[in-house]
């Protein structure tokens, strides 16, 4: 997997580690926490340092209960402290084991990881099976960490706002950079390019065909630059399409755009038991439409992709469904990768040929376009990692012809090259796509409106992705909290005056939203000059000059949102 590899872990490093699936960043963090042995090398640790490790697949088979599972071995934590964290995390540590559900599974590892009070803590894919509400209390308690921690995850928000430097494990090898995730694209774009450079002076062609992956990686990046700037502007018309307040009932122009609809909800409710799930929801959902579908575990989610899908019948309101729909589900069991197959048997069927899509492609051109080396085509699926078997999967249902893609947490366990390439994927799908996602970012990059639950059975529907639907909600928490309810309903007062925003405000404003994409420009632009390696060596004046220069970015950036905030929530009112 690697050789060589040099790796040091300080005080209070906050490191991403980055790599391909199947790259050994697992096998990595097993080494570093004692779980496994190096072939060759050693491992130093200083004496006293309690390094303790959140796998990514907790094993909780043969305890009766989570909380046997949280306080089994010898390095189990108090019980005191293991219930104060599953409080504020909201498991119940009494459920039975073999019944929890994968998000239960995933909080009861972080109960037992971070009750342990670790000096050194490494996080596999924390974010796995976690709602939103979750991932912003496990980033808020990492934000207070005294100790180092070293985490995998496919996450870019968790990333970019926790970690200060990167770990690159790439073919065998493993970079540094002093910078945060939020630098890693420019820099690994510095290092593809100056890779190709000298790949491109070599003679011979074999060494040059060892670079097949990397040629695609830049210009993957710019091409989902131009699907953003698309889907700003489809956000843009859905927004139009949507009534006052976000109400999902659309508008329709004219008799042909009827055509153009695939699922048509009216004032659908669903109920389990006396509670109820959907409360009167009118949607209407258009060929093309990329819907993010978001909320708490148990907020009904899966509910309501059930619903819109036809699977589920509503209790009130109907659904109608196109009849020309020909839908796939990628759901999160991967009932499909049997262990024993190969990966030919997935995607050929053991053959040499895949039709994609009425298409015939050989299995190995297909392979290379999923990043897939070529050499895995008869590899077993009991060899892939984790992130190869999702990869595998999504490479399997995409040749399939469909207009309508159901994608119930897709990004978990994906590399960040996956992600774009998945991405790349829904931005050039023809059809309708449903996603349930707890990736911010993900949301943020491939949906044109987002569905948000809050587990009353209200659902709010904001074109966007998912920090519009943040941003609307925040507002309205706001507007709630700012307004206490009077026990008893009082004579109305007279309607004071609306105050009016003063010149400088009016002004701020305006032109606060541009002022703080230059600063996210300039602190982008400072790291990734700040990820050279050589630079401290070369010029420590320039290297101050720029970490300056990115703490007084980012405090001015801070203020300058929390000042548009305020200002947002006056016009708002």
């Amino acid at each position: 997997m690697f050789r060589g590899l040099d790796i040091h872990v300080g005080a209070r490093d906050r490191l991403a580690l980055i790599g391909r699936n199947g790259a050994g960043k697992t096998t990595l963090l097993k080494l570093i926490a004692g779980r496994i042995d190096a072939d060759e090398g050693r491992r130093t640790i200083v004496p006293g340092t309690r390094v303790v490790l959140l796998e990514q697949d907790p094993q909780v088979a043969g305890f009766a209960t989570l909380l046997d599972y949280v306080l089994a071995g010898d390095d189990a934590p108090a019980r005191h402290e293991a219930d104060a964290i599953a409080d504020q995390l909201g498991i119940d540590l009494s459920r039975d084991a073999l019944s929890a559900s994968g998000g239960e599974r995933r909080r009861a590892a972080i109960v037992r990881a971070l009750a342990q009070d670790p000096d050194v803590l490494l996080l596999d894919e924390p974010t796995n099976h976690l709602d939103i509400a979750a991932i912003e209390w496990l980033e808020g308690w990492l934000g207070r960490f005294t100790g180092a921690f070293i985490a995998i995850s496919h996450d870019r928000t968790f990333l970019t706002r926790l970690t200060k430097q990167t770990l690159w494990l790439d073919r065998g090898t493993i970079r540094r950079a002093e910078i945060g995730f939020g630098g890693f694209d420019a820099w690994t774009e510095r290092v593809f390019a100056e890779e190709e450079r000298n790949a491109d002076r070599l003679d011979a062609k074999l060494k040059i065909e060892e670079h097949w992956l990397l040629r695609g990686v830049t210009g993957r990046r710019r091409r989902n630059q131009g699907r953003l700037a698309k889907l700003k502007e489809m956000r843009a018309q859905r927004a139009a399409m949507l009534g006052p307040q976000g109400a999902a009932n659309l508008a329709l122009a004219n008799d042909d755009v009827k055509t153009k609809t695939v699922i048509d909800a009216e004032h659908v409710t669903k109920n389990f038991g006396s509670r109820t799930i959907i409360r009167d929801l009118s949607l209407r959902v258009q060929r093309g439409d990329r819907i993010g579908i978001v909320g708490a575990n148990g907020a009904g989610k899966t509910t309501l992709l059930k619903l819109l899908t036809g699977e589920l019948a509503p209790d009130e309101g109907r659904v109608r469904i196109a009849k020309t729909i020909d839908g796939i589900v990628i759901d999160q069991q991967r009932k499909l990768m049997v262990p024993e197959k190969r990966v030919r048997d997935i995607l050929a069927d053991g053959g040499e040929w895949v039709d994609v899509r009425g298409t015939q492609k050989h299995v190995i051109g297909y392979l290379k376009e999923f990043l897939f080396d070529p050499n895995m085509v008869d590899a077993r699926i009991a060899t892939l990692s984790g992130g190869e078997r999702s990869r595998l999967l999504l490479a399997r249902e995409f040749a399939r012809p469909s207009n309508l893609l159901v994608l119930d947490e897709p990004t978990n366990d994906l590399d960040l090259e996956t992600l774009d390439l998945l991405q790349e994927v829904i931005g050039d799908f023809d059809g309708t796509v449903l996603i349930v996602s707890h990736d911010r970012d993900f949301l943020d990059r491939t949906v044109t409106i987002t569905l948000g639950l809050d587990g009353s059975g209200k659902v709010d529907v904001v074109a966007g992705g998912y920090d519009d639907w943040a941003s609307r909600r925040t507002v309205v928490a706001d507007a709630k909290r700012a307004v206490p309810k009077p026990a008893t309903p009082p004579v109305p007062p007279p309607a004071p005056p609306r105050s009016k925003l003063s010149y400088k405000d009016q002004r701020d404003y305006e032109l606060l939203p541009a002022r703080i994409e230059e600063l996210d420009a300039a602190i982008t632009r400072d790291e990734a000059a700040l990820a050279d390696p050589a630079l401290y060596t070369r010029d420590p004046a320039a290297f101050d000059r720029l970490t300056k220069a990115i703490a007084t970015a980012r405090d001015e950036k801070e203020s300058a949102e929390l000042r548009w905030l305020e200002l947002a929530e006056r016009v708002e009112g």
